[in-house]
């Protein structure tokens, strides 16, 4: 039996259920050879075990929780990236000017997150414990989704010496 190819500019709808999607997903993958699929997932649970599966999930209510977070706290601060659990995010944190100079470590103690990476003269660092902050630093950081407004409080503060 000769196999299909889909374009990629060919569409797949989505269902209401999570089995419906994933499975829909699969036959494109596996049957018509579409080289990208994705599939949106409701169950944050079984979104993970599908991305452990090599299928890509939109997970729709951790995003849409963010989103609607984000636009009803006047502070929310947008998240780069979220794991398929909706658990985990990583964000670019707005620093209080007063960091320039501390090390990575101790952001990470004062705002109880994992510096993740700094974008650094427009090139991406992965940096050690003690890399110092610059003043033109981006610095994304990696904090469980209920923290997050405790991480951007910290960090907008200046560090307590001592």
């Amino acid at each position: 039996m000769k196999r299909a190819t889909v374009p990629l500019a060919d569409t797949i709808a989505v269902s209401s259920g999570d089995n419906s999607n994933i499975i829909s997903a699969r036959v494109a993958r596996e049957s018509f050879s579409v080289g990208r699929v994705v599939a949106r997932i409701y169950d944050p649970r079984r979104a993970e075990v599908y991305e452990r599966l090599g299928i890509p999930t939109v997970a729709t209510v951790p995003w849409s929780t963010d989103r609607l977070m984000r636009m009803l706290l006047p502070d929310g601060t947008p998240s780069a990236w979220r794991e398929p659990a909706g658990t985990v995010a990583i964000l670019p944190l707005p620093l209080h000017e007063d960091w320039v100079g501390h090390p990575v470590r101790a952001l990470e103690q004062a705002a109880g997150c994992r510096v993740a990476f700094i974008v650094r003269f427009g090139t991406g660092v992965l940096p050690h414990a003690d890399t110092i902050v610059q003043s033109e630093d981006t610095i994304y950081v990696a904090a469980v989704s209920g923290t997050v407004s405790d991480v951007t409080s910290a960090a907008a503060a200046p560090p307590q010496e001592g």
